[in-house]
């Protein structure tokens, strides 16, 4: 049944038949493992009767049940995650949630295995501890973009609205959708979130927030104003700025970690090319914390 769950998913999620295979492999050396298969079995079961079980403590124990049956832990987590997906599912259905919110948030396993492929070479995701809030019903995508609502953690007043550290407010994270970000998406997806989480802020303000390395302020400098990361920036009032203290980091732009060999970065794009520069005279790169009152 899990074979055929598994198959199922991959094909309505429109994966590879080269990532298919990869994954259909891995899945059959870990169903033949014995005891690694039935402790993966025990993960299942926990989620399936409670959705507030110990998340991180089984994304560990999923590496070393991976490292027993002899597969990547990348690919392990991956086929966890896509198994445990047929229960979140049914926890979408017991919220009163729609299948199609549930899909659009199930888009990001595909997109982080294209990101694992490009960064690892390898089918599968390495970001793990990413998914414990979308498995809880705390994270949600809409359109091209996902959000859940956080504390504020800060203060601020400006365009009428005034925010306390315990405000309420939405997170935005903007996944690798592999597809244009452009106005109309990024206001369907904005649309559909204040929406959503209305009701659970009741008379707080909808206040989107973001914090990334696509915020940083110097960004702007190398970007066309008619781009449509120069507008997604734009739309948020950048309120804190961090400067990274290495160039671990930029990897979420060049696909690959820095060795310390500039040289060896993709720079196909202006963006890119500004980065390695920068890294090249050994200035900063950093990230930036915004806030966007909808309207």
């Amino acid at each position: 049944m899990l074979k055929q769950y598994l198959a199922e998913f991959m094909e309505r999620f429109e994966y590879s038949e080269e990532d298919r295979l990869v994954i259909e492999k891995a899945f059959a050396v870990l169903e033949a493992s014995g005891e690694a298969y039935q402790e993966f079995l025990q993960f299942l079961k926990a989620y399936d009767e409670d959705i507030k079980c110990d998340f991180t403590s089984m994304r560990l124990r999923m590496k070393e049940v991976s490292a027993k049956a002899g597969i990547h832990e990348y690919t392990g987590f991956l086929i966890l995650f896509i198994c445990l997906s047929r229960s979140l599912k049914r926890y979408y259905q017991e919220a009163g949630y729609s299948e199609e919110i549930w899909f659009t948030s199930m888009c990001d396993l595909k997109y982080k295995l294209d990101e694992c492929k490009e960064v690892h070479g390898i089918v599968g995701t390495f970001v793990p501890e990413w998914y414990g809030r979308f498995y809880s019903l705390m994270r949600f995508a809409f359109g091209k973009l996902q959000f859940e609502i956080v504390p504020f953690r800060r203060e601020y007043a400006k365009k009428g609205v005034v925010l306390k550290e315990d405000s309420r407010v939405i997170n935005v994270h903007i996944p690798r959708t592999g597809t244009k970000l452009d106005r109309e998406s990024m206001n369907a997806s904005y649309k559909m979130a204040a929406e959503f989480f209305k009701e659970m802020l009741g008379d707080e303000p909808v206040v989107f927030v973001c914090h990334s390395w696509l915020l940083y302020p110097r960004n702007k400098e190398v970007l066309s104003e008619k781009s449509n990361l120069y507008a997604f920036i734009s739309d948020f009032d950048i309120i804190e700025v961090e400067q990274y203290e290495d160039y671990k980091e930029v990897w979420r732009l060049f696909d690959v970690h820095y060795d310390g060999n500039v040289d060896h970065l993709p720079q196909n794009t202006s963006l890119r090319r500004a980065y390695a520069d920068w890294i090249r005279k050994g200035e900063k790169t950093g990230c930036g914390y915004g806030v966007y009152v909808y309207k």
